[in-house]
């Protein structure tokens, strides 16, 4: 992918292979990886990239920046727009969002924040967005859904080696008509997976074969369950940057920035909000330009209405809106109506940000734990930052190892960089941190729900009232961005400072890690990795075998049986009446490999769950309740 090229809507990529003939279809491939390493020109809105003699394509995105039309990109070839040049182009650039086709609120419908003839408004949240309402779906509906799962199949079938752009471009046909018939969350499911399948195509450094197999998860999970009219609204999912207008005034106070490098070459900051009530919202600026566009974004200016703040000064303050438009994740909008007014900034010791630390982080863990695989959201990942006091107790390896502050027989907790890109300070702040055991801290962080007790942390500050804690700068507010602020020597407390610290075990114990999850784990990640004929070959070479006897040992007998049944159905070919092989049946298949995922993701979530509990002097890395119960789920 060219990060110089704009993004390019779905339908649109679609299109353009699909009026390919077959044996230019049989170039594509090649040509996009040709002409992603073309440098393009950029003229004013307009982006060209020279294709050869007599061959320039020309891309002109509308005012969102993004190629939503096929009249946006043409060819000077003599066989436009069905040629060759003018399709591989659009390959190679980034698979844009679906954008929700509600405007934006208006200008009248928002008056301006602090004018002269006027009060200041009250500060009333805006309205929570309306539940959808359970209803049958349309005959439209379940045949989109059942068109992008033979997609879906297809391209695991396939592998990553062998899904290129025609795949891709199948995927991305059904996903818009997915789109066009109201399934927003399977559509976006679906984008998820052409980004990955790209990732993992041009070997990007960000990409992780984990995420792509997740993505494909979810889509074939969903599209399965909406094929079969289930009527689960949350399924459907909601439009994409479908921004609503609030009423009234939005207080936000500032908590932190977080860098954002994607594998797809995406770049760019989200600065995370509060509202007096606690709850959360986000201001982004994520566009095409990778690490370079993710340093720079960490100062760059606020679209958000004519406030004249940047990133930095948002995370430390806050904005008084008005006319506010919200998207369904809490994504706040720039209207021409959005009036935006600075507040001085709050400290994380005062209300109402104290009160993101104040409840046990073991019950907002197992909140955040109890919702199954595929549900934590549409985008797969689970809800807003959570809020906790630790003490740090050592490291292993990349990872500062700490304990909750006021359970002093808790688990230990593992804090992960956020994102290891060298070009960010997460992994140096870590190391800086874990230096000094004994050092309490206050931590706003994601879960990670696929790791035993880990969190990434975002930011983090002084506990109030403690003598060991971090000493920053007045200016920062009591909090470090760890992708963006550097931690110094200074802003540690004196060696002698605070009490003793624990000593600690080398490593703490990790029942996933140490379950023989990883075989079924393997499995499942063979199969996109390297397409079905790459996961028949165990079952020949024996390894199936000992794969199957060692989780039946240790009391993960459905976990065996599903990945027989997935090796199996990888093997499976059948005969017609003169003796030949029919074609290979991707739906059964996609069946045994979707059985077999979900059932690994929701094993993995109740043995992170146990990690979470309170610390046990066992020698035992997993207790027999936690694998009872991993075993006994319904496939």
């Amino acid at each position: 992918m060219n990060e110089q090229l704009p993004p390019v809507a779905p339908d649109v990529v679609a299109a353009a292979v699909e009026g390919l003939t077959s044996r230019l279809r049989k170039k594509l491939d090649a040509a996009i990886e040709q002409y992603a390493a073309v440098p393009a020109a950029v003229e004013g809105d307009t982006v060209s990239v020279n294709c050869g003699e007599d061959a320039v394509v020309t891309l002109a995105p509308g005012p969102s920046g993004t190629v939503t039309t096929a009249d946006q990109a043409r060819c000077t070839c003599l066989l436009a727009p069905r040629c060759l040049h003018r399709a591989a182009v659009l390959g190679a650039c980034p698979v844009a969002d679906a954008e929700a086709p509600a405007a934006e609120a208006p200008a009248a419908e928002a008056p301006a924040a602090g004018s002269a003839d006027r009060p200041e408004p009250e500060p009333v949240a805006a309205p929570a967005l309306p539940e959808p309402v359970t209803a049958a779906l349309t005959p439209a509906q379940t045949t989109a859904a059942a068109g992008l799962w033979s997609a879906a199949a297809a391209v695991l079938a396939a592998g990553v080696p062998a899904a290129g752009a025609v795949p891709q471009a199948e995927l991305l046909r059904a996903a818009h008509t997915a789109r066009l018939a109201g399934l927003h969350r399977a559509e976006a499911a679906a984008v998820r997976v052409v980004r990955g399948l790209r990732g993992a195509r041009a070997r990007h450094d960000g990409h992780r074969l984990a995420d792509l197999v997740a993505a494909l998860r979810e889509l074939l999970l969903t599209t399965r369950l909406l094929a079969a009219a289930h009527p689960d609204p949350a399924l459907i999912g909601t439009a994409r940057r479908g921004y609503r207008p609030g009423d009234g005034g939005l207080r936000v106070h500032g908590v932190c920035r977080e860098p954002v490098i994607s594998a797809t070459g995406y770049g760019g900051v989200v600065t995370h909000l509060v509202t007096d009530d606690g709850r959360w919202f986000s201001v982004a600026d994520v566009k095409p330009g990778g690490p370079a566009r993710a340093r720079g974004a960490a100062t760059a200016p606020v679209s958000l209405g004519p406030a004249a703040l940047n990133h930095a000064q948002l995370a430390r303050g806050g904005l008084l809106i008005t006319g506010a438009t919200v998207s369904p994740d809490g994504r706040l909008g720039s209207g021409k109506g959005v009036r935006a007014t600075p507040l001085t900034g709050v400290p994380w010791s005062s209300v109402p940000l104290a009160a993101l630390f104040a409840r046990p982080l073991a019950e907002t863990v197992a909140e955040r734990l109890a919702t199954a695989p595929g549900q934590d959201g549409e985008d797969g990942r689970p809800g807003e930052p959570i809020g906790c006091d630790l003490v740090v107790v050592g490291a292993s390896g990349d990872h500062l190892l700490a304990r909750e502050l006021q359970a002093a027989t808790g688990p230990v907790i593992r804090l992960a960089p956020a994102n290891a890109h060298p070009d960010l300070a997460h992994t140096a702040n870590l190391r800086r941190l874990a230096s000094r055991p004994g050092l309490h801290i206050r931590v706003i962080g994601r879960l990670d729900p696929d790791r035993a007790a880990t969190l990434h942390p975002l930011a983090v500050g002084p506990v109030p009232g403690a003598e060991a804690t971090l000493r920053l700068p007045p200016e920062w507010l009591d909090r470090a961005d760890l992708g963006y602020d550097r931690i110094q020597g200074a802003h540690l407390p004196p060696p002698d400072a605070g009490p003793p610290a624990e000593t600690l075990t080398p490593s703490p114990p990790d029942p996933l890690a140490d379950s023989p999850l990883w075989r079924v784990r393997r499995l499942v990640e063979l199969a996109v990795a390297g397409g079905r004929r790459a996961v028949a070959e165990p079952a020949r070479s024996g390894d199936l075998d000992r794969d199957t006897a060692s989780l039946r040992r240790t009391g993960f007998r459905t976990a065996a049986d599903l990945a027989a049944a997935l090796t199996a159905a990888a093997d499976r070919r059948t005969r017609d009446v003169f003796g030949r092989l029919d074609e290979a049946d991707p739906d059964h298949y996609a069946s045994a490999w979707l059985a077999a995922a979900v059932h690994l993701a929701s094993t993995e979530r109740v043995l992170v769950q146990a990690t979470w509990q309170a610390h046990q002097e066992t020698s035992e890395v997993h207790d027999r309740r936690s694998v009872d119960a991993a075993s006994n789920i319904d496939p």
